[in-house]
């Protein structure tokens, strides 16, 4: 049997890193590499990663933790969330598994931590792929504002399943049944409701880094954006571009912020080319 076949929604485990009772998944052998997912309402490593985990985990072991206050992994215990929070997590996790080095690929906000962990402890980074990512200063997207302002209810968790899609066929019942029912999760809903409140801006503002530890960052960086992203504008990445020392930038037509889902084959092969390409595959 594949690695693929063998990850299921129920193949994660759970760790008590540094006080926090952490849901993660675990799989695969070689270099590791860390998943980092975004802050949609209802968001998990499941849910933003299913589609290409066992691709990767073919070739790297992966580790996707559900991050503080997502998934099934514990709230904040003082109930503050944001960039140094989830940072220091990530670095706890990275040291609590014994991991002298790992590759990290960071969606949306998971893409700032990723650099906020290459900013922090560089000694513990190796390649680092960010997919529609924050962590550079933008006025806040109206999208963004109503992600981050969700209250559960069915119709408006398809409304922003369709700002995240540019195409819409993707979009199935089932798949907001999905994202609907985990925001509705007693524990899941109070912490969501924490993170981010009004006013918004202050948010994606915790979620920058500044022009100076972007300089300072000297791992190779891809950078990955869907074209027609409503969340996330691609000029976020354009400016990554001009501040991170070592980085390419790979923009995807026809694809809104999910670019792990509406193009997961293309956004697998570029991620596996990039960290652990096959003798005589181009990075």
């Amino acid at each position: 049997m594949s690695v693929a076949a063998q990850i299921t929604p129920d193949a994660g485990r759970y760790l008590d890193v540094a006080g926090i009772r952490t849901h993660f998944y675990d799989v695969g052998e070689g270099d590791p590499i860390l998943l980092l997912h975004g802050s949609g309402p209802g968001v998990s490593a499941w849910a933003n990663w299913r589609l290409i985990i066992g691709d990767l985990a073919e070739r790297a072991r992966v580790i996707a933790p559900d991050q503080v206050g997502f998934g099934g992994t514990d709230p904040a215990a003082d109930g503050r969330y944001g960039r140094s929070a989830w940072t220091a997590h990530a670095i706890d996790l990275i040291e609590h598994l014994g991991l002298a080095r790992v590759s990290v690929v960071g969606n949306s906000m998971g893409g700032a931590i990723a650099l906020s962990l290459a900013a922090a402890r560089p000694d513990l980074i190796d390649r680092i792929v960010l997919m529609g990512a924050t962590g550079v200063e933008f006025p806040i997207t109206e999208e963004l504002d109503a992600i981050w302002g969700y209250t559960p209810d069915p119709e408006r968790m398809r409304a922003l399943i369709e700002i995240f899609a540019y195409d819409h066929s993707i979009i199935t019942d089932d798949l907001v049944e999905l994202r609907y029912q985990q925001s509705l999760d007693p524990p899941r809903r109070a912490s969501y409701e924490a993170m981010f409140p009004a006013p918004r801006q202050r948010w994606a503002d915790d979620l920058a880094l500044d022009d100076a530890e972007l300089r300072a960052i000297r791992q190779p960086v891809l950078l990955i954006h869907g074209f027609h992203d409503r969340v996330v504008p691609r000029t976020t990445s354009l400016r990554l571009m001009e501040l991170l020392a070592d980085a390419d930038l790979h923009l995807i037509g026809r694809c809104g912020h999910w670019v792990q889902i509406e193009q997961a084959t293309k956004f697998s092969a570029l991620v596996r080319a990039f960290l652990t390409p096959d003798v005589g595959e181009q990075p």
